[in-house]
């Protein structure tokens, strides 16, 4: 890094902290530090998410993944867009959650089921939010300690300062400082300014690698040179593929359908919409920005696979796995002797080259990388007794886990030239301040608003309730740091954070969409689905996390492995090869997504089975959603009546309420994603392959066309339009905040409605005879 680098960092990320401190001028009451004072535009939501959608959990997490299955399984992955583009157009549940006028997700679970409820599940969701985020500080910092390659400690004045330990301090308090500058105003403020940053450095960064790596001779190659059942390139040769496979896409399926509104409710964009019209369409628009950030992640794991793996590139890659191997013993191998011994095995290797098409295919378990971490593993084990070989495995996890993490850090600080480095660097930074802060103020919102206002019988002060949160965003800092200090993750990012979220999501998506859309749920339903996802989360985290250490070595000394080894293959074997349960000493051989699937198809036989046990009348959503007599703002036109002039309309989720332009968005998502995406780059295959399958070649060429040269076209048209819309809209929101007068709102401490306003005339409906 040259000076001119840091240069390139700082200049923007002051101005970014700027922006978010000249939003203070705006905080005028609670509802504009909980939800931006409900003023912003769908262009303000849409490029704000573009920073927000960034995250360097995020581009590690998908790095894992797709360094292990390539291109093949994002073919089939198009199976899910008509189903997107379908609930984006109509609004599922999104539109619905606004209608309540709900500012947290307790509040909306508090008018459909019951106070005590509100407090567990808020204070459930909460938990499980802040352990699934909380290793987003050490992701951040180690992320940074190996693109940097910062020493592990350095002194100062005589004092041994962690370098790991400051720069977590560094980024939580950068993110906290945001929230507590202006709460939600200021983060969509600033992730705005993030957002106008980051597009451009992405699209310079999809240049800057179809530029280094030729397709045709050097990233074909690689992801061809795959043994069979495992390869990058053909989708229907990815039988052998375990953990990210077919059944992957069907748990992504189910959840597009259960936990579409999940999350919703708290965060900096949930609620902050003039409209629950503008929140849809923001939504949309969403689905348009994801593109340039599908074509980024795409191509740096791409980058990431072929720099390591392709014969051109072998002695840089060499050294990268060499330093990163290096670094990692010194983070997590306490014993000296036995860290300079995997240091000197690893330094004495000679350079490891693949010659795609020329030496044997590579597969999951015998490829370059395996060459490395075998080494790695036979020392950790070798010479110990059986209860230290438990040790080894369990310290080997962790090992890979780091080396499977952290190789896009180390790669990347050896493929980037001057400068460069820099503007990835600076990347990187926006990305975190912009998930950082989202995700700590959507924990804040959820424990603020629904687990200690419920207790708190006096109405506080704007200024005492502002106060009250900001504080538990400091506390929420403080356990993030603390976990991220302690907590050793031992899976992929994604089912780390998938096991964790199961305490919350393997239970919660029937009680959400359910009490949005049906009036036969009960109380009693919401809680005993929500506390079967509790205690089967809890069953595979304890499993999980003790495999290699206790349960494993625990079921060799009482000769039960095999037995257990035949009931898994037993019980997968219907499902073989998409799910296969074997035996292994390393890793527990149920994954997260396949726990996690079972805990949801549970949940939602048991909470319809004590729906109906307890089911005495119907549920009143017209005075939930405030419609019909009970619509506060005024009638809206919401719905038509069908006919054939408007049938197309009705298809894709027109309403009354959608302009011309905002019919213009639609319809170009509809054609788009549907017509081209849907039916002409993935059925019109299916066929075509049913009658004559592709060669590789074919493969090679489409995923060029329709996953690299067509979306960077896409970009294009989309980011000045996205962009100018943008900085008009920001303009609007500041406008329309200067314009707000000052608004004493109790937000939902008394009932669970938003306003005391609200309650009053509710009762007052009620109480009139229709």
């Amino acid at each position: 890094m040259h000076w001119y680098d840091w240069l390139i960092i700082i200049v923007p990320v002051l101005f970014v902290l700027y922006m978010g401190f000249y939003t203070r001028r705006y905080l005028r009451d609670v509802t504009a530090f909980l939800s931006a004072g409900r003023v912003c535009g769908r262009y303000v939501i849409s490029v704000g998410d573009i920073a927000g959608a960034i995250s360097i959990i995020g581009l590690l997490a998908f790095v894992e993944v797709h360094y292990k299955t390539g291109f093949a399984l994002s073919f089939w992955s198009k199976i899910t867009a008509p189903l997107g583009v379908l609930l984006s157009l109509y609004g599922y549940c999104m539109y619905r959650f606004r209608e309540t006028k709900a500012q947290s997700i307790g509040q909306f679970l508090e008018m459909r089921y019951s106070r005590k409820f509100r407090v567990f599940a808020a204070g459930l969701r909460s938990l499980a939010e802040m352990l699934a985020n909380m290793i987003m500080p050490a992701l951040a910092a180690r992320f940074f300690m190996y693109f940097l390659d910062l020493p592990k400690k350095f002194s100062v004045i005589g004092l041994e300062i962690s370098t790991f330990n400051l720069i977590m301090i560094i980024v939580l308090v950068i993110a906290i400082s945001i929230i507590c500058m202006g709460g939600s105003m200021a983060i969509i403020v600033t992730d705005t300014i993030q957002g106008f940053i980051c597009y451009p450095l992405m699209v310079l960064m999809v240049v800057f690698i179809l530029c280094k790596f030729s397709w045709t001779d050097q990233i074909m190659p690689t992801l061809s040179a795959r043994v069979e059942g495992e390869n990058f390139l053909n989708p229907y040769d990815i039988k052998n593929l375990r953990d990210f496979n077919y059944f992957f896409l069907i748990v992504s399926v189910v959840v597009m359908f259960l936990h579409r509104a999940s999350w919703t409710g708290a965060g900096s964009t949930s609620n902050a919409a003039k409209t629950p019209h503008e929140q849809k369409m923001a939504s949309l628009l969403g689905m348009w920005r994801n593109a340039i950030n599908t074509v980024f992640y795409v191509l740096l794991g791409v980058a990431v696979l072929v720099f390591l793996n392709h014969a051109s590139f072998a002695p840089e890659a060499h050294k990268t796995r060499q330093k990163l191997i290096s670094q990692i013993s010194e983070d997590i191998v306490s014993d000296s002797a036995v860290r300079a011994k995997v240091q000197q095995t690893i330094s004495e290797m000679p350079v490891q080259t693949f010659h795609p098409g020329v030496d044997a295919p590579q597969s999951d378990k015998s490829n370059v990388d395996t060459r490395y971490l075998d080494k790695v593993h036979q020392d950790l084990i070798e010479g110990k007794s059986e209860e230290e070989q438990g040790k080894g495995n369990s310290l080997f996890q962790q090992f890979r886990t780091l080396y499977y993490q952290q190789m896009l850090s180390a790669t990347i600080r050896n493929m980037l030239p001057g400068g460069m480095l820099g503007l990835f660097c600076l990347l990187m930074i926006l990305a975190m301040i912009s998930t950082d802060d989202t995700r700590i103020f959507s924990a804040t919102i959820t424990i603020s608003q629904d687990v200690i206002l419920p207790f708190i019988k006096k109405p506080l002060t704007p200024r005492q309730h502002m106060w009250m949160l900001r504080w538990v965003a400091i506390g929420i800092g403080v356990f993030f740091y603390l976990g991220s200090s302690y907590m050793a993750q031992l899976d992929y990012i994604n089912m780390y954070v998938t096991l964790v979220c199961t305490m919350w999501l393997g239970g919660c998506g029937p009680l959400i969409v359910f009490g949005l859309y049906s009036r036969f749920g009960t109380t009693l339903g919401a809680w005993v689905s929500l506390l079967s996802g509790v205690f089967m989360s809890l069953i595979g985290a304890v499993v999980q996390r003790n495999w290699a250490d206790y349960v494993y070595p625990w079921l060799e000394r009482h000769e039960l492995v095999s037995a257990a080894d035949k009931v898994l293959r037993t019980l997968s074997a219907p499902f073989d090869p998409i799910v296969v349960w074997k035996m292994d000493a390393v890793k527990c051989p149920i994954n997260s997504y396949e726990w996690y699937f079972i805990t949801m198809v549970l949940s939602l036989i048991l909470y319809f089975a004590f729906s109906w046990i307890s089911h005495e009348k119907p549920f009143n959503l017209e005075r939930m959603l405030h419609r019909g007599k009970y619509a506060l703002d005024g009638e809206r036109q919401i719905s038509s009546p069908w006919s054939w002039k408007n049938l197309y309309n009705k298809l894709i989720g027109i309403t009354p309420e959608y302009t011309f332009w905002d019919k213009v968005i639609a319809w170009s998502y509809f054609v788009y994603s549907m017509i081209y995406s849907f039916l002409g780059t993935f059925i019109l295959v299916i066929i075509w392959n049913a009658i004559k399958p592709w060669p590789m070649e074919w493969w090679g060429n489409y995923f060029l066309v329709c996953f690299l040269i067509v979306p960077c076209c896409m970009v294009a048209i989309t980011a000045v339009w996205l962009g100018i819309c943008g900085v008009i809209d920001l303009r609007a929101m500041f406008r329309d905040l200067a314009e707000r007068t000052i608004n004493d709102l109790d937000n939902g401490q008394v009932d669970g409605h938003v306003s005391l306003a609200d309650k009053a005339q509710l009762e007052a409906i009620d109480a009139k005879k229709d």
